[in-house]
């Protein structure tokens, strides 16, 4: 998968200008690239000390704070943007942080790996757990405590009181619209709070 062609999708999610929390951020490159390209401003959250360093060194700024905390430091609504790529599927309290996203956000935009995609239930079908691009773990050592499709996060969005605004799945690179929980290695949804 194409780490170029999947930050492009996510940035043409966030409008021009907006004020982002970007959770999670790792090394900062998505704030950087919406910073640099789409006008924006904002903070990353992450815990792993030389993310945070990486992030200085590309001028983002950066807050280390623990996501398993939840974002009390946070206002309602003082974001127009949350991110949360790639991290609910590390997280213990992942529905309590998907509130906390739309709490402290007018919008989210989610992203992780699809567990549904064909390659994967193919594996499952043969007995073992998947080793893809997406999830390059054996079961033994994944930094994944959680799994999920494309279709449970819709499930969990209609528990929780979420308005999904836009979701597809991502497979090299490119958005797919047409049966992602099949076709797609990656979910990513756009919501508020209806």
């Amino acid at each position: 998968m194409s780490a170029q062609g999947v930050m492009e999708q996510i940035a043409a999610l966030v409008p021009e200008g907006s004020r982002v929390l970007d959770l999670g951020c790792g090394t900062g490159e998505l704030l950087a690239h919406l910073q640099k390209t789409r006008g924006c401003t904002g903070y990353g959250v992450e815990l792993d000390d030389a993310n945070l360093l990486e992030c200085v060194k590309r001028g983002v700024n950066a807050i280390q704070l623990n996501l398993e905390e939840g974002l009390s430091i946070f206002e309602d609504q003082s974001f127009d943007v949350v991110l949360q790529l790639e991290t609910l599927q590390h997280l213990r309290n992942t529905e309590l942080m998907l509130r906390e996203t739309a709490r402290v956000g007018r919008i989210g935009i989610v992203s992780f790996p699809n567990f549904a995609h064909w390659p994967n239930r193919l594996q499952v079908l043969f007995g073992r757990m998947p080793v893809t691009k997406v999830l390059p773990y054996e079961w033994y050592d994944t930094p994944n405590i959680r799994v999920g499709t494309y279709a449970d996060f819709e499930v969990l969005a209609r528990k929780n009181r979420l308005r999904i605004l836009d979701s597809f799945g991502i497979q090299q690179g490119r958005a797919v619209r047409s049966r992602p929980n099949l076709l797609a290695s990656m979910a990513v949804f756009k919501f508020d709070r209806g």
